[in-house]
């Protein structure tokens, strides 16, 4: 099967969801459900603000939603995946599962090989 440009799966790639920390943000979710700021900063290694940033992307693209509450008498912030942003996750997957495909099969189509 010919693949035309706009075809090619590296051009269904989310630019949100597949920036390295947001798929991370985005698969810990979905293997948690609910997953607290704390677990996730340590995780991914990842500083208090630069996740903050990350989530907020995520948050306003409707993928996660972010809950704020305490525990005891701590504060704590908890997300989870949004169905969209389940959506979001899965697509993502299946666009890299083309990909690697592509790659595994011999890359190219004959016309881009000359």
């Amino acid at each position: 099967m010919t693949e035309g440009p706009d075809q090619h799966p590296v051009n269904g790639l989310d630019d949100v969801v597949h920036q390295r920390v947001r798929l991370g943000i985005l698969t810990v979710a979905h293997e948690a459900r609910r997953v607290e700021f704390g677990f996730l900063r340590t995780a991914l290694g990842l500083t208090a603000g630069n996740l903050s940033q990350h989530l907020a992307v995520l948050e306003k693209a409707g993928l996660v939603d972010v809950e704020k509450g305490y525990e005891g008498r701590r504060a704590r912030t908890w997300l989870s995946l949004t169905p969209a942003g389940d959506r979001a996750l899965r697509k993502e997957v299946t666009q890299l599962k083309r990909l690697i495909h592509l790659i595994e099969q011999g890359g190219a189509a004959p016309e881009a090989q000359e």
